[in-house]
């Protein structure tokens, strides 16, 4: 497929100072979300006040919101979802007063991250599925949208979701069918940018360029030393799983995932395909949830729920080794500073009887000598 041109970006222009625009990063875990999202603080965006650290899968950070990342793992499972959910999709409402309840704890939670932020960027996957929910809790705020979706092969998503969860491809390529879906049926009425992940790391500036065209503004922060910082990490070694020909192989799983990656290929290379695609594929999606949803969906909560509960054990066991460790290491100090004055007590005891032992013998020579003068010895 050639590339197309990239478009002309949109004039430089601030925001007025009243106004409030967030940024959503959108799309499935592992489709370069956090590359997204990284490129967008750099560009001037704010990010949370709480960001999830790297580790082995992902040394460069998710730039995840971990407090509303778990409050979106909550409110999956309230609803009979999980994050790995593949039927996630359509979203699921709760009765009106109980998501009342849900949208009082996110506004909370949101003014917590980004106080009073011009430029808020929010980037958890799961609020993705959990979009209508999220948008009601923005609008509350008076907070308007634009939203930036990457696009990743599935495969290449289901081969790291293979090394770090060892899920078969069927599920990773589903949940990201679920998820993909959720982002374009969720943000039609919305500015959004569709950015393609393998472009974004061989031609960022095409990408963002992209971007500003497509949300008719520029980014809010991008200088010449940021766009450095981006060239920095922004690098080739990103690209941990490269996607390959095999869908086909994967069943009516791969067919519902190739279908939907077709469409955001298309529409990531600038050009506006039909979405009678993507609807034949939330079809296809919904039928499959009719015959076996209820054996998946539950399935998939209750081991949320456990991964949740085995999560808390395992914080609540590290504070118990990390106390235990203080405690002892106190005790040492204070055993320490026992057994050092019981040294010096012992020292200073010993240099007493030593004066006492001589002032002893001196009294024994001055009783001599005066027994000596009274006797006239």
């Amino acid at each position: 497929m050639s590339k197309a041109p990239a478009p002309k970006p949109a004039r430089r222009a601030r925001a007025s100072q009243t106004q409030r625009i967030a940024y959503l990063v959108l799309g499935m875990h592992r489709s370069g979300t956090s590359a997204v999202t990284q490129l967008l603080a750099l560009a001037g965006a704010s990010l949370p006040a709480n960001v999830m650290p790297g580790d082995e899968h992902n040394a460069k950070g998710y730039f995840e919101p971990w407090k509303i990342a778990i409050f979106d793992d909550e409110r999956l499972r309230a609803a009979g979802s999980a994050w790995d959910d593949p039927f996630a999709f359509p979203f699921r409402p709760l009765p009106p007063d109980e998501e009342r309840g849900w949208i009082d704890r996110a506004l909370a939670m949101f003014d917590e991250e980004f106080g009073r932020a011009t430029w808020p960027l929010m980037k958890d996957p799961r609020a993705t599925v959990l979009l209508p929910f999220w948008r009601a809790v923005l609008a509350e705020r008076g907070v308007t949208m634009r939203c930036v979706i990457p696009v990743r092969h599935p495969l290449a998503v289901a081969g790291s979701l293979a090394r770090r969860d060892g899920f078969p491809p069927e599920k990773s390529v589903l949940v990201w069918s679920a998820y993909m879906l959720a982002a374009e049926a969720y943000t039609r009425d919305l500015p959004r940018a569709f950015v393609g992940y393998d472009a974004l790391l061989s031609d960022w500036r095409g990408e963002v360029a992209r971007i500003e065209a497509a949300h008719g503004a520029p980014l809010p922060g991008l200088t010449p030393a940021k766009a450095r910082e981006i060239d920095g990490f922004l690098t080739a070694d990103l690209r941990h799983n490269a996607g390959e020909d095999g869908l086909s192989k994967l069943g009516w799983a791969g067919e519902i995932a190739g279908s939907v990656y077709d469409w955001f290929a298309t529409r990531a290379a600038g050009k506006s395909p039909s979405d009678k695609a993507l609807q034949i594929a939330a079809d296809k999606l919904a039928a499959r949830q009719a015959e076996i949803g209820m054996l998946v969906s539950p399935a998939a909560r209750d081991l949320a729920a456990a991964r949740a509960e085995l999560a808390r054990t395992r914080d609540e066991l590290t504070a118990s080794e990390t106390f235990r460790a203080e405690l002892q290491a106190e005790m040492a100090k204070q055993r320490r500073y026992l057994e050092d004055g019981w040294r010096a007590d012992l020292a200073r005891l010993a240099k007493a009887q030593e004066e006492l032992t001589w002032n002893q013998a001196v009294l024994e020579q001055v009783e001599i000598a005066v027994n000596e003068a009274l006797t006239g010895g």
